[in-house]
């Protein structure tokens, strides 16, 4: 091979991209828009609660990154393609979707109410789905880009009482595959992160629960919990051109929990 194979370029540059972050007031949502920020892309802070997407907005902004903070509630279509005409009116183009709102409530099974059942269904499997259907009509106008679908340790295994959150964080897991499929001729790549434990205000209950703190950390070959830092790089690997041929996937950031 004569000559050298990536010719100068840092193929994990994002730098210059647009990115749409859902569920970015709060949690990993905000990590990620911060990750993103810090890589120089030009993030759209959406979430159903405008004042705290606002907030992480403002933080990247003081920080001397730019950002925009959009209302969504992505169980409404409407308000998701207002989310994106006002992207698209912003910045002409999403480059990398990170489809990251979701919910989880804990309740035994016999105690589920059809409300709740779709409640949680409507805001992980529905809204995850008309986000991702309504970026990529934009990308396939732009010529290409990357959807990463959130899944869990629960897209794996079961966990008593979140019989409910699994069954849909495993069909985010089937969908970001067919969807993948039926992307590729456009030049859009769709995978998924499949976060282990974090401190999140979703998980800080367990976390605050001595008993069940110490049922997952003995868990965790690593023996700690996740940052946000730990989830930076398969974010910008799965964002960037590093991962070009790359799609139907999902990295799993779990510590060694699923290995052990």
């Amino acid at each position: 091979m004569s000559e050298t194979v990536l010719k100068g370029k840092n193929i994990f540059d994002v730098s210059g991209k647009v990115a749409l972050v859902t569920g970015s007031g709060t949690g990993l949502g905000e990590g990620y828009a911060h990750v993103f920020a810090e890589s120089g892309c030009k993030v759209i802070c959406a979430d159903v609660k405008l004042e705290a997407a606002q907030k992480t907005a403002d933080e990247i902004i003081a920080m001397g990154g730019e950002a925009t903070a959009l209302f969504v509630d992505v169980t409404k279509t409407e308000t998701i393609a207002q989310m994106c005409a006002q992207a698209i009116a912003k910045y002409g183009r999403i480059d990398i979707l990170v489809n990251n709102a979701g919910v989880e409530d804990i309740q035994n099974f016999t105690d589920y109410t059809e409300e709740l059942y779709d409640k949680i269904h409507a805001v992980n499997m529905k809204g995850v789905f008309f986000v991702a259907q309504a970026v990529a009509k934009e990308m396939i106008k732009t010529g290409g880009g990357k959807i990463i679908n959130i899944g869990s340790l629960g897209s794996y295994i079961g966990l008593a009482k979140s019989s409910v959150y699994c069954s849909t964080k495993g069909g985010v897991i089937q969908f970001s595959k067919t969807l993948s499929i039926e992307l590729a001729p456009y030049n859009i790549q769709v995978n998924c992160v499949a976060p282990g434990y974090f401190i999140t205000p979703m998980t800080e209950p367990f976390f605050n629960n001595p008993e069940h703190r110490a049922w997952i950390e003995g868990r965790i070959p690593l023996g700690r919990w996740g940052t946000v830092a730990d989830l930076a790089g398969p974010m910008l690997f799965l964002a960037s051109s590093a991962s070009d041929y790359i799609t139907g996937d999902t990295i799993i950031v779990d510590g060694g929990w699923l290995a052990s």
